[in-house]
């Protein structure tokens, strides 16, 4: 019988309003932190992209009081090109990192990865509540870049030297916005470190007796594997975000190469390399792809489970198919540089794993589908976002086979594909997997209610908006529809604004639905309906077996013990249609997991 040694930190239940909501040694309070964090980023992320949309689908429309967020970039309310790029990248930014990154794993990780392996908290708590606080400073600096003279950076999320590394001859937002946004995720990769190594130290050693690794549900291995790319990607991202910022106060030259000439100046650099933050980046950038999906699987096959009432017809090979995309997802960033001028020997062998991580992914996607062969699923809004996520990750995914092909990704990389096909598998998938974690552990995390009906509505506004929105996308870009481009003067592209007009009404109406989102979730919080038990939804895990919510040590005073593997449903001659991890009954079930 499984049994760990370690102990959290014990710290006794906090007796001050700014101990107990505001500086608070807690996870399941640090959880609903980076929540809220999550929900303000992401409703700046989605009002931005408002702002682009608009302007991409009417042109010169002036847009009321947008010269109040920028009097250089908006006279008279009408966006300035440069202005659509500084926007363009303050939303990338912010939905990558403070949302895709920080809802799924920092929030539901940290609220639930410590309940779900039976342990009393963190076993670095103070660590954890650092992490929170470094993550939300990280955010202030990058939006108070909207603040400063020249307002934010416009050299995109992805900040491609030497344009990011320049100063300000480069354009607006290039000197001090970017020293800003490099401080900021720099900032950030900071608390994620810290997050990632508590993630790690709780799932190996804090886990309760009887609870042997293949007895965690699939959400905590999603958020451990996870941990481990974050541990790997964010202590790479870091350094490089540091040496760009030395770029531009200390006269370095890391990343801008010699006698290079901006607007007939000579800059007074020498020796850099312009594809070293390539580099840098993308070795974090595609695990990132990752750190945002990973999760989002866990949660999603979490979910399915407890709806479907029965397990996965493999709980082993789901999990090692996530860790075989974290490993894999090291040896494919070069396919984001096919158009570096990169030797075409090192486009094929970067071609070549990019087509084996499909591997993984479609035996993670015939998992589900073949689990979801012939159940009784449960319709709740939880299990529509989560099938919601498969629909989203599948029809993302599919376009990457086109894109991990050299002589066709050459072709498509600067357009409107690559961001169709990234917005549904990392962006849209991702947000899915949020919303299924939301409406499924919101009455655990409050002890109320999501109303079911408006949860509904959101899911079918969200599904039809979402695939109107990014599958246009697509063929975009095969008509060749560059990508970054805020106008469309081009005699081929001008057919092409009809389009751009249908997708900007798509993106409003599917704004409307995260707005009815929003609505539910603050009503359901304080006037929802109560839970009628701590096990509302009939599951297994040791999340459902203690109080809702749960107290300050998450079990009260007797710490549980696991008998049975996190999925155990409609097991014959079992009492009940599941048996709880913690219930000593004996069971005869083949799934059963040691």
């Amino acid at each position: 019988m499984h049994d760990m040694s370690a102990h959290a930190v014990q710290h006794g239940a906090p007796t001050s309003f700014i101990r107990k909501h505001i500086f608070s040694l807690d996870h399941k309070v640090i959880g609903k932190q980076y929540y809220a964090l999550a929900l303000l980023a992401a409703l700046v992320g989605m009002f931005l992209s408002w702002l682009m949309r608009i302007h991409l689908g009417f042109g010169s429309y002036a847009i009321p009081g947008l010269h109040l967020l920028s009097k250089t970039g908006a006279p008279g309310d009408v966006m300035t090109p440069e202005y659509y790029l500084q926007l363009m990248t303050m939303h990338g930014t912010i939905m990558v990192f403070f949302v895709l990154t920080t809802a799924p794993f920092a929030a539901f990780g940290n609220f639930f990865l410590p309940i779900q392996t039976g342990a009393e908290d963190m076993p670095f708590p103070h660590f954890n509540m650092m992490s929170f606080w470094v993550t939300f400073v990280g955010f202030l600096v990058l939006v108070a870049s909207f603040l400063v003279p020249d307002g934010p950076t416009l050299g995109g999320w992805t900040q491609y030297a030497p344009l990011s590394a320049i100063g300000s001859v480069g354009g607006p937002g290039q000197g001090l916005g970017v020293i800003l946004w490099a401080s900021s995720i720099a900032i950030f990769c900071i608390g994620q470190l810290l997050g990632s190594l508590n993630f790690i130290t709780t799932t190996l050693d804090m886990r309760c007796k009887g609870m042997s690794l293949m007895r965690l549900p699939l959400s905590a291995w999603g958020w451990f594997i996870t941990s481990v790319m974050g541990l790997t990607a964010f202590a790479v991202l870091m350094p490089a975000c540091i040496l760009l910022i030395l770029d531009h106060v200390a006269g370095t030259s890391f990343f801008v190469a010699s006698n290079l000439v901006i607007n007939d100046q000579v800059l007074p650099h020498s020796g850099g390399s312009t594809l070293l933050w390539q580099h840098l980046f993308w070795f974090f950038g595609h695990p990132e792809v990752y750190i945002a999906i990973v999760p989002g699987m866990g949660i999603v096959s979490h979910i399915l489970i407890t709806n479907m009432r029965k397990p996965m017809l493999s709980h082993r090979v789901l999990i090692y198919s996530m860790g075989a995309l974290a490993a894999l997802s090291y040896m494919v960033y070069g396919h984001h540089m096919f158009v570096s001028g990169m030797n075409p020997v090192s486009s094929l062998a970067f071609s070549f794993p990019t087509l084996v991580i499909t591997i993984p992914s479609t035996i993670i996607v015939l998992m589900w589908l073949g689990s979801l062969y012939g159940s009784k699923l449960r319709i709740n809004s939880a299990s529509l976002f989560s099938l919601g996520f498969v629909s989203m990750f599948i029809s993302g995914g599919v376009s990457g086979f086109f894109l991990a092909q050299p002589s066709i990704d050459i072709m498509l990389h600067a357009t409107y594909f690559v961001v169709g096909h990234f917005h549904l598998v990392m962006g849209v998938a991702a947000m899915f997997g949020i919303f299924a974690g939301t409406y499924f552990w919101f009455p655990k995390m409050t002890g109320r209610m999501m109303n079911e009906t408006l949860g509904k509505v959101h899911f079918v506004m969200s599904f039809i908006g979402a695939y109107c929105i990014f599958m246009p996308f697509h063929y975009l870009g095969i008509a060749g529809n560059v990508r970054r481009y805020q106008a469309f003067t081009d005699d081929y592209l001008i057919p092409l604004i009809p389009v751009h007009k249908f997708i900007t009404y798509s993106a409003l109406f599917t704004g409307l639905a995260q707005l009815i989102f929003l609505y539910n979730l603050i009503h359901s919080r304080f006037k929802g309906e109560l839970a009628p038990n701590d096990n509302p939804w009939e599951g297994t895990s040791l999340e459902w077996s203690t109080a809702t919510p749960p107290p300050h040590n998450n079990f009260g005073d007797t710490m549980p013990v696991v008998y049975h593997d996190p999925y155990q449903y409609s097991v014959e001659g079992a009492s009940t249609d599941f048996v709880m991890q913690t219930s000593p009954e004996k069971i005869n079930s083949p799934h059963e997991e040691k």
